[in-house]
């Protein structure tokens, strides 16, 4: 798991303190950088290097997150298949789960415009961030009955 620590800014913050959801698509983005950097270590963007193609992402609003606070962005791998996988992504915030989401993203090649099977050397670097939903679940419910009285 790789873990990424956002600090809201006012310009992302409604009238009631709230952030507004538009922004954990971005946040999750920026969180992603570490799985990206496995693919493209220099994260250069050009056809001949970038590698990755994003195809389906969503996102889960289960609590409100405000200004104020620091978000813990927790990225892991959900899935791993022949020439894509799965970024399974979440957002805490004083101890609870406020937001999660997954991302598909396949390995491409942009000049040939086709997927690639993922090398066994990144694959085996993916692995190495893989949990099961069922797993992580266990683990966050645990966490946030840890959590109540702290916060």
């Amino acid at each position: 798991m790789y873990k990424t620590i956002i600090t809201p800014r006012m310009g992302e913050t409604d009238g009631l303190r709230h952030i507004n959801n538009n922004n954990i698509p971005l946040w999750f983005e920026t969180a992603r950088n570490p799985i990206f950097k496995i693919f493209v270590p220099d994260l250069e963007l050009t056809y001949k290097k970038w590698n990755l193609i994003m195809v389906h992402a969503e996102y889960n609003y289960l609590k409100q997150i405000y200004y104020g606070h620091d978000v813990e962005i927790r990225t892991y791998i959900s899935k791993i298949g022949n020439s894509s996988f799965t970024v399974f992504q979440e957002a805490w915030q004083n101890g609870q789960l406020r937001d999660n989401g997954s991302t598909v993203i396949v390995y491409f090649d942009f000049i040939k415009q086709e997927s690639k099977t993922i090398p066994n050397e990144i694959r085996k670097q993916l692995e190495q961030h893989f949990i099961t939903r069922e797993e992580l679940e266990k683990n966050n419910k645990k966490e946030m009955n840890e959590n109540k009285n702290k916060y």
